[in-house]
């Protein structure tokens, strides 16, 4: 079921979606639940690239004296992620 609701835009967006709908042959509504979608579509993706790897050791090319690569929780607690 949709919900009603008020948005309060600047006037050239406004135009501007109006234009970009009418184009397209579709619905106001349907051109800004397609623009949410994209947008918190977005911010999930971006969430998942932004863990950094596990601090290398540059002389052997492996992880890090004390790094344990096979422990989960243990690189969550040392990428701050909880």
């Amino acid at each position: 079921m949709t919900e009603r609701i008020t948005v309060r835009l600047p006037p050239d967006l406004l135009a501007r979606a109006k234009r970009q709908a009418a184009a397209e042959g579709r619905t106001l509504t349907s051109l800004i639940a397609d623009g949410l979608r994209l947008v918190i579509a977005e911010k999930r993706k971006g969430r998942k690239g932004k863990r950094p790897p596990p601090p290398v050791s540059t002389a052997t090319g492996g992880p890090m004296p004390g790094v344990d690569i096979a422990d989960f929780s243990a690189l969550q607690e040392r990428d701050g992620c909880r």
